[in-house]
């Protein structure tokens, strides 16, 4: 399930222009001594490589079967980003050029197609005119489509083909045939002297300009990352011999004093020292809420100090800090496949040879059994078949689809591991959830104080249970200390302390002597009970409370109950959940009498309890032996083997504090809410991912009985090649359009 990239590299990749381009990609690296996976994100033109080998063994790999590459990992993230984008917005410029120089052919030639006279080559004059408009299309060829061709060469060179092989073929031989009419019309049928000069311009000129739309569009599903990097800051205010000084981020050490005044944004990931203030944590965790910082309280990168200022200890810096590995690991996912993109892949590698056979077939049989002029049938078929079965949209489908899906996510406080675990997601049938931490708040607090001797206030006798108190480190008897504590309680001192297991403390506090525990306790120490009060605390144990007796002097004075309170939208998260078809089941080591009183509370009807940590993965096992899905919920670290064994791990927590290296899909804020957001972004990802493949699958495989002319016989039809060179180009911006619908995507709180 884990995924440390601790020897990952990314490579920029040119040259690559189809879902083709990216299995040879993928083929050549894989095969290498020392990589563990090679993955290719054909939207951003990167590849992500796992494992121990060289760069420049990677660059040279990739340069011997006909591509360009440099490594990216020399390259801070931002840098990277504004070298892409400064490189795209170049592309996009020279695309369109391109563009308009293959149109400003093409659209004049072809209008002259519609409005003019046929396009034949009968005689001298003819036969000049066309030459020299033959001449000006190559130069076009040249000028707009070199690329295609230089593409499909190193291809072929490299035994293999691509979508410029398609379009180099389809435009070459539109050209070829052309310029054959024109320089020897003799040696051909009359009828078949006809030149498709605008085809060529027309087809180089919508395919260019298909493209540009693309990158146009492809820009903005970098649009997460780019959120996530803003927010890193780009100085420290850092405190060194007594004096506070303005330093790049980049500078800035490990225990180094940082100052945040209000209104800044924290620098690097630290411990508050000095000062107290709210801060917004929202851009990481979704959370709304500002959230209080005081000394001994951990701060993030990338999260703004709005009252107060503070002066903390930077405890990670760099590429360590909660942000970067955020930013990481997204980058990761984006490149990742599910395992429905690999399908693309596999059909991809066989589809550009199959496409050049039915072309080839296609001319045959036009040649052998079609109407005259069969040459010229031949070759228009033939060049239509090869134009609209460019696999562009194909290689787009997915990783388009997994970039917007994943930073929608990340957005919401969601971070995604890996494509597999995007796409399992969508399947979950049955959520386990750990009650403490994830369900509960995870920090006991004391709900309930029942007063039993009127002579004592509340406040009297929470000083006195506090104190005798303080030297236990049991977790209920800190959620009492802490509750004294936010009442600026003073705390006395305790003499002749004893804890008594399974019982409770007893010791003398202001020379009296105290007794807290149990009810067994209380009996054994001859403290009398009555009806009443023992009814009460079994009224608390039954709202999932954990009720203690307080004895002073041998006479009772009060019940405590401490409890590990409910999150304020667990009810209405599992109820999202549960209406969303997902058996919910709640696991816990506490007691049934607690489990039941939670479970019941939330709206759980299934729940296992008293589960020992190295017990849970079995109940993970249990479920999925039942035929269920199954997805984990824990705090990512006392939860490891189950998460592990679940189809999908969710690690649960807030802030700095978040499991980033032990869970499928990690929830940065503490809300289950984060939960159901993740699955219902997996589920539009998939349809998403789902809907460009069936597009591009079918646009593909039924575009091309009607480029080979099946609809000819029927009813005189066939497909002009310049019809088939604008639906491939707005195909693939089809594709992308639909992905970057995801952008606008809102999960329903329901």
């Amino acid at each position: 399930m884990s995924d440390k990239n601790n020897n990952s590299q990314e490579l920029l990749i040119e040259g690559a222009s189809c879902a083709s381009c990216v299995g040879k990609i993928e083929k050549a690296l894989n095969a290498l001594d020392g990589v563990e996976q090679a993955q290719m994100n054909f939207a951003l033109r990167t590849v992500s490589v796992t494992g121990n080998v060289d760069a420049n063994t990677l660059i040279k790999t990739i340069e011997q079967i006909g591509y360009n590459a440099k490594s990216a990992n020399e390259t801070s993230d931002e840098e990277l980003l504004d070298e892409k984008e400064i490189a795209e917005q170049q592309y996009y410029k020279k695309l369109m050029q391109q563009t308009w120089i293959g149109l400003g052919l093409g659209i004049p030639l072809m209008l002259y197609s519609v409005f003019g006279p046929a396009m034949t080559v009968n005689s001298m004059t003819e036969r000049a005119v066309w030459f020299a408009i033959g001449i000006i299309c190559f130069a076009v060829l040249y000028f707009a489509g070199k690329h295609f061709f230089v593409g499909a060469w190193k291809s072929f060179v490299n035994h293999s083909a691509n979508m410029d092989t398609l379009i180099a073929l389809g435009t070459g031989t539109a050209w070829l045939y052309s310029m054959v009419v024109v320089i020897a019309p003799e040696i051909l049928p009359e009828m078949a002297r006809h030149v498709y000069f605008e085809a060529t311009a027309m087809i180089i000129g919508l395919i260019n300009l298909g493209l540009a739309l693309e990158v146009k569009a492809r820009g903005r599903t970098s649009d997460a990352i780019k959120r996530l990097i803003g927010l890193q800051a780009k100085t420290a205010r850092v405190i060194r011999d007594g004096k506070e000084i303005d330093i790049a981020i980049e500078q800035v050490l490990l225990n180094d004093k940082v100052r945040v005044r209000p209104g800044e944004r924290i620098p690097v990931d630290g411990v508050v020292e000095e000062g107290a203030t709210s801060v917004d944590e929202s851009m990481l965790t979704g959370e709304p809420m500002p959230v209080k910082k005081v000394q001994g309280d951990e701060v993030v990168a990338g999260t703004i100090n709005k009252s107060g200022s503070i002066i903390f200890t930077a405890t990670r810096i760099g590429k360590d800090t909660a942000l970067a590995r955020i930013i990481g690991m997204v980058k990761r996912a984006q490149n990742s496949k599910p395992p429905i993109g690999r399908l693309a892949d596999i059909i991809s590698a066989y589809f550009v040879p199959t496409v050049m056979i039915i072309a080839i077939v296609s001319a045959l049989i036009w040649l052998n059994f079609g109407p005259e002029p069969t040459v010229a049938f031949a070759v228009i078929s033939a060049t239509t078949v090869l134009i609209i079965a460019c696999p562009c949209a194909l290689g787009l489908a997915t990783p388009m689809s997994v970039m917007v899906g994943v930073g929608k996510a990340a957005e919401a406080g969601v971070l995604i591991r890996n494509g597999e675990a995007l796409q399992t997601a969508s399947k979950i049938t049955a959520m386990i959830l750990d009650k403490t931490g994830t369900i509960t708040q995870g920090s006991p607090k004391v709900t309930d104080i029942h007063l039993v001797d009127s002579s004592l206030s509340k406040d009297e006798l929470l000083q006195l249970v506090a104190s005798l108190e303080a030297g236990s480190e049991h977790p209920l008897a800190q959620a009492i200390v802490e509750s004294a504590n936010e009442k600026s309680l003073t705390l006395d001192k305790v003499e002749q302390f004893e804890a008594i297991a399974g019982h409770g403390v007893q010791g003398s506090v202001q020379g009296k002597k105290l007794l807290f525990g149990n009810q067994k306790f209380m009996v054994s120490e001859s403290i009398a009970l009555d009806e009443a009060v023992v009814a009460s605390a079994q009224q608390m144990a039954s709202e999932a409370k954990t009720p203690m007796y307080f004895a002073v002097e041998g006479k009772l004075a009060a019940i405590i109950a401490v409890a590990d309170p409910i999150k304020e939208d667990s009810i209405a998260a599992i109820k999202r959940l549960q209406n969303n078809g997902i058996r919910v089941v709640m696991l816990t080591g506490d007691n049934k009498a607690t489990a039941k009183a939670v479970a019941e509370k939330v709206g759980i009807t299934e729940f296992f309890a008293e589960v020992l940590p190295e017990d849970k993965s079995s109940k993970v096992a249990e479920l999925q032996a039942q035929g269920e899905i199954v997805g984990m919920t824990g705090d990512g670290i006392n939860d490891a083997p189950a998460l592990a064994l679940a189809n999908v791990g969710f690690a649960i927590g807030t802030g700095t504090d978040v499991a980033i290296e032990s869970a499928d899909i990690t929830l940065m804020r503490g809300s289950l809410h984060g939960l159901a957001d993740a699955i219902a972004v997996s589920k539009a990802t998939l349809n998403n991912i789902k809907q460009n493949l069936f597009g591009a699958f079918i646009y593909n495989v039924a575009g091309v009985p009607f480029a080979a002319g099946i609809l000819y016989p029927f009813f005189g039809l066939l497909l002009n090649p310049v019809i088939a060179g604008a639906a491939m180009a707005f195909s693939s911006l089809t594709v992308v359009s639909n992905a970057n619908r995801l952008r606008f995507f809102k999960p329903q709180q329901h």
